[in-house]
Formats: C-alpha cells, sequence, structure tokens
C-alpha cells in the first residue's frame, strides 16, 4: 500500500500557513516546509516565517534548520525531507508538504533521481570564474552550444542553474533538460492529494503588495542590516533571496530604500505568476480556487479532506 502524501501549495501570500495548520490536525499530520528561505536561522521577516504561537503545536520540519551561509539546494532539501518523511510515518501521522517552491515539491512527490547530478567542484569552480570573468551571456553561450532547450528554459541572469546544467553535461554527456523531461516522466510512489490554493490575479497582487508593507513595519530593513553585520553578504545563496537582496542593495547604497519596496512588490509579484505557471505544468494537481468557496476556510478544509479520503479511502484518519 502506498504511504500517504499532501501537499499544499500555491503562489506566495495566497494564505496557505493557516490552512496548513487546520489540515494537519484534522489528519493528524506534520507539516514540511518546501520553501529555500524559511530553512534558514535568522531570517524571518522576509521569509514570511511561521512563528510558534501560528504552528498551534503542529511539529514543522525544515524551518531553522541552516546558518545563512550554507547551501541549500535541490539535492539536499530532498534528503533533508525524505528523512523528516521517514520520522513522520514512523510516528504513524501523515506528512503534509507545504511552500510555493514547485521544484521542491516535485523532487519529493516523484522522488526524482539526482545521482547522476553530483557536482563537480573544480570545473565548478571553472564556470564560476569564467562567469566573474567573460559575464552571464558568455555562460549562456556555453549551455546554448550543449542544451539549447535549458538555454530556452533558464535565464542567462540565473547563473546558478546555467551552472548546474553546464556541470550535468559535463559529467554525463547528456543534457539536464533531457534528464528532467525522463524524470518527470515519473510517478508518485506516494498516495498523493496534491492541492494548489489560487486566488484571482488582482485579489493575490493586492496581498502581496500588502505583505510586503508589513513585512517593512515589522522591521525587515532591521533584520537584513543585522545580518549584514553578522557577516552575511549578497555572493551567499541565502542573501539573494527576494527581499533580502533589495534591501541590501539599498543599505549599500545602490538606490533608495523606498526603490527597493517597490521592486520587492513587482519582483513578487512576477515570481507568483511564474508559480502558478509552474503548477499548471503539474499533471496531479487540483486546483483549489478560493474564490469558488467564498474565501470560507472552513468549506476549502472540507472540500480538500473529501477529496483526499476520496483518493486515499484506504487511510484512515
Amino acid at each position: 500500500m502506498k504511504k500517504p502524501l499532501i501537499v499544499l501549495t500555491g503562489p506566495t501570500a495566497v494564505g496557505k500557513t493557516k490552512l496548513s495548520i487546520s489540515l494537519a490536525k484534522a489528519v493528524n499530520g506534520e507539516i514540511i516546509s518546501a520553501d529555500s528561505m524559511q530553512v534558514y536561522k535568522y531570517m524571518d521577516i522576509g521569509s514570511a516565517k511561521i512563528t510558534r504561537q501560528e504552528m498551534q503545536g503542529v511539529p514543522h520540519h525544515l524551518i531553522d534548520v541552516l546558518m545563512p551561509d550554507e547551501a541549500f539546494h535541490i539535492v539536499k532539501f530532498q534528503e533533508l525531507a525524505k528523512a523528516a518523511m521517514k520520522e513522520i510515518y514512523d510516528r504513524g501521522r501523515i506528512p503534509i508538504l507545504t511552500g510555493g517552491t514547485g521544484f521542491y515539491i516535485q523532487a519529493v512527490t516523484r522522488d526524482i533521481d539526482f545521482t547522476q547530478a553530483e557536482q563537480d567542484d573544480s570545473y565548478r569552480r571553472e564556470l564560476e570564474q569564467a562567469a566573474e570573468e567573460k559575464g552571464a551571456d558568455y555562460l549562456h553561450e556555453m549551455l546554448r552550444m550543449v542544451d539549447p532547450a535549458s538555454a530556452d528554459a533558464i535565464h542567462a541572469n540565473n547563473v546558478k542553474r546555467v551552472i548546474r546544467a553546464l556541470e550535468f553535461y559535463h559529467q554525463n554527456k547528456a543534457p539536464i533538460s533531457l534528464h528532467n523531461e525522463e524524470q518527470k516522466e515519473r510517478k508518485s510512489p506516494y498516495c498523493l492529494g496534491y492541492y494548489v490554493l489560487n486566488a484571482p490575479r488582482e485579489l493575490l497582487y493586492r496581498r502581496i503588495d500588502q505583505r510586503v508593507d508589513e513585512m517593512v513595519d515589522a522591521g525587515l530593513v532591521e533584520e537584513v542590516r543585522r545580518l549584514k553585520s553578522m557577516g552575511y553578504h549578497r555572493d551567499m545563496v541565502s542573501m539573494q533571496g527576494l527581499g533580502y537582496k533589495e534591501i541590501l542593495a539599498a543599505l549599500e547604497g545602490e538606490y533608495p530604500l523606498e526603490e527597493a519596496i517597490r521592486i520587492i512588490k513587482r519582483d513578487t509579484r512576477h515570481f507568483a505568476k511564474r508559480q502558478i505557471t509552474w503548477f499548471k505544468r503539474e499533471p496531479e494537481v487540483t486546483w483549489v480556487s478560493k474564490d469558488a468557496f467564498d474565501y470560507d476556510e472552513e468549506k476549502i478544509l472540507a472540500f480538500i479532506l473529501d477529496d483526499w479520503h476520496r483518493k486515499c479511502s484506504e487511510i484512515k484518519e
């Protein structure tokens, strides 16, 4: 019998946190964060990290487990998430994967095999040096020569992903785009309930703007200033996070704080749009539009529970 797994995701600021707590209580579940920023200590406001009070006693995993100078990537996430899932299953409970990083979620739901993608440190350093000396476009053209599909899918400015694709080709003599397509065909080994919470675009964008304002009021600038004083800088993966890199640039005099806030709002809206596009490509999702339920959390929860039990009728609470 397949083990149960519930995914609750959706674009940023749609309201996943509160619903995830109600869902976990209803199914005797524990929550695993599928978020690339909440994993870091000291990065609370800009990551919209759930508070202890908001958790309401529901166990959470992959929150506050790394220091900001530690690298966090898809392979590390999968490793930590699967370890957490084993612990949850051993307790006779149900893991609930919650967050908005679609690739992370896919890595778990389809149990994607990353063994071929082991990194070559020396070659990676060569690529990083090439990017520094010759620019991101040079590296992107290198990728286009060996893997046009990946070059079309990855923006030239996303140097980290360009390097990863080049590393994969260097090691395997095959394009990572082909590998990713093969992995997408994998069926989930779990009894899966995969729910994407969504809201009308205009409302979502208003909520994003409001959330950014609330983050600033809550002390986002002070949080970034404190991280900077602790020695964390923009070359670190964590400090490239949305909200952090813009405030850091303002603190370093690149542009005024008001401009940083405008950029955060704009780029967060763009990020939400990309998230929705990603989830639309996923074949096993059930879309849950909040307006169809009159924004009633109890109705939404009841729908998810009914659908979940129908999909996994052998799973009892």
